[in-house]
């Protein structure tokens, strides 16, 4: 696709947490598996200092729902309670803000003043989230940065059941480096390419956490014709990528659904006066076992006509009907709908579709979606749905949505406004002095592509490796370890990037290891005391007892003599004397793996497969 002619901007919201203490107080900054407390909370919107309501703040308040929140004395105070004012900025963490808008080459302000923006659902007990501008108008590569700013982490969410929605607070108020981009993307490929250099500066200047949902990307696109779509939570900068394809997929097909509604002279006014019509004594008989089972406990089948949507709204790119029913469940808490473009299924006959679209009196281009309740709730969804098929009309609506596991999104609420922002009174501003930035750049690290370089060609590494080092955060405990182990610097690679993850892929837990403990390992490495091989066999050991010690363990995997592998290779040739005879030389494979079972972590594979070829070809002559 060129993106350029269909009008492709995008930009990118980056947040990383921080490894520090929190933002507003001192508690550390580590996750809970267990609560010890808990409390109640209904939140509601608050008017901005101009009386505005915030369009986004009012969506969630008409969920109504009800927060509890649970807490754990080990890393939440009353400051997350909201039962005490917050403490001064963590000075640590602004350190590192501040860092990461020298190295983005941004102007940093004078005076940094904290801010309250309202979010209310449920995802801060205060009802807004503090955050604060610390720098403007930087540039990675060829994308500008808006804005840098720093602020608290939301609660994370544990459970939502009805109209009641669990938070764990030991989140809230964990630092977040917030870096927005310029609308300056080019492309879907651009996009993650940005997206990967931001976190190489977040690991360069340090004191980022590193663990999953450590660093979170939103990517706000838009093309000619749509409109400006924020998408939240992309998890994996892989993803990114895709998510922006997709998105562009769904505006496209969006617009094109826009203009098929204006060919059939679909208006709003068509679509506000269509009425709900109970539809239960036309789908009492049918088999869907949805029907039967809301029927049996006294709900209704109730029906509206979608002037002018058959056809569009199960359409791959855009899933209007999905969107519908999402509309339906935040306005009403229902669970969902059946839409005629999905039918027969369900267990809905054909004969049913037929009876229900002469019950509807529907037109040839209508559609109709079919809800199951009682009538009280359904009207609320009713109105969700409206809502939505009127913007259908005009094409592609300006909103949030979540990134989901495959890589689709789903509607979130509309685009905040700026009604969302007002001052925080509790905390007085921080003035930053030309002396203390001074101070800060001084210190500054080498910048990613600088570094990537050097460590590429000081270890001998390929750039694969190197990328790679750079995107998983252990830069630094490579080199620690690289530094006294030169010649062993790709063993060392491979260890960090591949037999670790390997091994925690399986279960296996090695959040224990650190350099001191590789170092050891690499150590007896060093002096032949085993073989590279034996690394995961040599971690694995470790893992079942964390206090045993490395030398210990290694004396397990100690080497051998080499007349005693040349013996057993010998040997094993021997007794497959028919098979080699068959397979010459490609032998070798099926009986390297019969001699490594032996000698794995023992002897260097290569050096067995070496001896092993000299054996085969002495054998056959």
């Amino acid at each position: 696709m060129n993106y350029r002619d269909i009008g492709f901007r995008a930009g990118l919201e980056i947040h990383q947490q921080l490894d520090t203490r929190k933002l507003f107080c001192s508690c550390p900054s580590d996750l809970s598996e267990e609560f010890d407390a808990n409390f109640e909370r209904f939140l509601r919107p608050t008017r901005s200092e101009l009386g505005d309501v915030d369009v986004a703040a009012l969506a969630e308040a008409m969920k109504k729902r009800k927060f509890v929140y649970l807490s754990s004395k080990k890393n939440c105070c009353l400051v997350e309670w909201d039962e005490e004012p917050p403490h001064s900025i963590n000075k640590e963490a602004l350190e590192v803000g501040l860092k990461v808008a020298l190295m983005m080459n941004a102007k940093i302000v004078d005076e940094i003043h904290i801010m309250r923006k309202i979010v209310i659902d449920g995802s801060n007990t205060t009802g807004f989230q503090r955050t604060a501008l610390l720098a403007l108008h930087g540039k990675v590569k060829d994308v500008g940065i808006e804005t840098i700013a720093i602020e608290e982490d939301a609660a994370r969410k544990i459970e939502e059941k009805g109209n009641v929605v669990k938070y764990g607070i030991d989140r809230l108020g964990i630092p977040l480096i917030e870096v927005a981009t310029s609308a300056d993307i080019r492309d879907p490929k651009h996009a993650r390419e940005i997206a990967e250099y931001i976190g190489s500066i977040f690991k360069v200047v340090g004191k980022c956490k590193r663990v999953l949902g450590a660093i979170r990307q939103d990517i706000n696109v838009s093309i000619r014709g749509g409109a400006r779509v924020e998408i939240k939570g992309v998890q994996y900068l892989s993803a990114i990528e895709r998510v922006a394809e997709k998105e562009v997929l769904r505006q496209l097909d969006l617009i094109e659904i826009s203009k098929i509604l204006k060919e059939r002279k679909v208006s709003e006014n068509d679509i506000e006066k269509c009425e709900l019509k109970d539809a239960t004594d036309v789908l009492k008989d049918c088999k869907s076992k949805i029907i039967e089972r809301g029927l049996k406990e006294g709900k209704r089948a109730l029906c509206i006509k979608l002037p002018g949507f058959r056809g569009l709204l199960k359409r791959e790119n855009s899933r209007l009907g999905r969107e519908f029913a999402v509309h339906a469940r935040i306005r009403s808490g229902i669970k969902g709908l059946i839409h005629s473009d999905e039918l027969p299924g369900y267990g809905i006959e054909k004969v049913f579709v037929d009876r229900l679209r002469e019950f509807m009196e529907l037109g040839e281009n209508d559609a109709f979606a079919i809800f199951i309740g009682k009538r009280e709730i359904i009207e609320k969804a009713v109105e969700g749905v409206k809502e939505r098929a009127k913007q259908a009309l005009k094409g592609v609506p300006e909103e949030v949505r979540r990134a989901l596991p495959d890589d689709l999104t789903e509607y979130m609420r509309p685009l905040p406004g700026a009604a969302r922002m007002y001052p925080e009174t509790d905390i007085p501003p921080v003035r930053i002095t030309k002396e203390y930035i001074e101070k800060l750049r001084r210190s500054l690290p080498e910048k990613p592509e600088i570094q990537m370089k050097r460590v590429k060609e000081k270890y001998n590494l390929n750039d694969e490796q190197v990328r790679q080092l750079f995107n998983s955060g252990y830069l630094k405990e490579f080199e620690a370890l690289a530094k006294r182990f030169p010649d062993l610097s790709n063993v060392i690679a491979r260890t960090i990037l591949n037999t670790i993850p390997e091994l925690e892929k399986e279960g296996v837990d090695l959040s224990w290891i650190d350099v001191d403990i590789l170092s050891e390992i690499l150590r007896y490495l060093k002096e032949g005391r085993f073989a590279k091989e034996a690394i995961p066999d040599i971690l694995l050991e470790l893992s079942k007892d964390p206090d045993k010690k490395v030398e210990s363990v290694i004396e397990r995997f100690g080497k051998v003599e080499i007349e005693e592998v040349r013996d057993f290779i010998r040997k094993v040739v021997r007794e497959r004397g028919d098979f080699v005879r068959e397979r010459g030389l490609s032998a070798l494979s099926p009986l390297m793996g019969i001699i490594m079972k032996e000698f794995r972590g023992k002897v260097d594979g290569k050096v067995i497969s070496e001896m092993l070829r000299e054996e085969i070809e002495s054998y056959l002559g």
